[in-house]
């Protein structure tokens, strides 16, 4: 495993981060959500991303559980807030002072520990001031609960005001968390250039595109029995926009690619999110410890320029660029 800074600062993380999204507390039982964790600890994964809102706080609480006993010091560990949790009353989700006060308790608790090295807005809120976000922030930080604080999907715009803000309130952004994968590049145009400015890292999520991007998806046939593709509880749902045989068909057109630097198909879409300068950690997930024991081969691979452009060509017009999407990616209406 290698290691890179997060942001400009001295904080140090491994370059592929182990995320419970889909997996812990909603699609597979504990006890492989656990032993996953515990594989990606023996690969030399230090570092683990989850979220308040991941199978409403059950996920949070499966991570705590995988990590007791390890060396505190030796973790970096992610959370976020914004999503509704618990009841999902009235005051239950979004970035008030009110929520996130609450939420960073309640994380605390779930993981079993003091502090979280990464505390992240999960989406931009538009119903709530900017100061007052940033002023919680802020807060956290002093009480010692939170070390480091990033967001996650917001827009180039959303990044300078957030980081003015802090600069002001005396601690920094140090990281942004986007969906990025040869499929889904729409952070290049925007996004990207605005975080070099700002000193600000990708911790980026989805790297092989909800498992689209391995390949084990064929045009034209009916999706791997227990797959994503197959799940009711949600991972459907995420996947349906590649399941289209022509990006299918694209996607089959990479092997050879891959072959070429003696990677699978998913080793080779997570090392080219890590060939991003501004990429710090690539998420991956696992629903079994093998795929966690395959996937961190892609860490510390340099995959030539030529094969860079031949995916490119490849790819096509299958790629989504448009940086749009990012801010539709934060919901324009409350939930509750």
């Amino acid at each position: 495993m290698e290691y890179r800074y997060l942001g400009e600062s001295g904080f140090k993380i491994s370059e592929i981060t182990y995320g419970n999204w889909v997996t812990a507390g909603s699609q597979i039982e504990n006890e492989r959500a656990i032993a996953s964790v515990h594989a990606a600890l023996d690969a030399g994964i230090s570092t683990f991303d989850t979220a308040d809102v991941y199978a409403n706080t059950v996920a949070e609480s499966v991570l705590g559980e995988a990590l007791k006993g390890q060396r505190r010091q030796s973790l970096e560990i992610f959370t976020k807030v914004f999503g509704p949790t618990g009841p999902k009353g009235h005051n239950d989700l979004g970035l008030s002072r009110k929520h996130i006060m609450e939420s960073i308790d309640g994380s605390l608790t779930r993981l079993g520990t003091d502090y979280v090295d990464l505390y992240q807005a999960h989406r931009f809120d538009y119903f709530t001031p900017l100061e007052e976000t940033m002023q919680a922030f802020a807060d956290v930080v002093r009480a010692g609960k939170v070390l480091y604080v990033g967001v996650s999907e917001w827009t180039a715009q959303q990044l300078r005001d957030g980081a003015a803000l802090a600069k002001q309130l005396g601690f920094q952004l140090i990281s942004n968390q986007p969906q990025y994968s040869m499929l889904w590049r729409v952070i290049e145009g925007e996004v990207v250039p605005a975080s070099k400015e700002l000193g600000i890292s990708q911790v980026v999520w989805s790297p092989i595109a909800q498992g689209v991007l391995t390949g084990k998806y064929l045009p034209g046939q009916q999706p791997p029995e227990g797959s994503r593709a197959t799940d009711d509880k949600g991972g459907a749902d995420f996947i349906k926009r590649w399941m289209q045989d022509d990006i299918l068909n694209r996607v089959q057109r990479l092997k050879p690619i891959a072959d070429e630097v003696g990677l699978s198909l998913a080793q080779l879409a997570v090392a080219w999110v890590l060939q991003n300068e501004n990429v710090a950690t690539a998420i991956i997930g696992a629903s079994r410890p093998e795929q966690v024991h395959e996937n961190v081969k892609a860490a510390g691979v340099t995959i030539p320029a030529e094969l860079l452009s031949r995916i490119d060509e490849v790819l096509g017009d299958a790629v989504e660029s448009d940086p749009a999407q990012t801010e539709n990616s934060s919901p324009k209406q409350r939930e509750a």
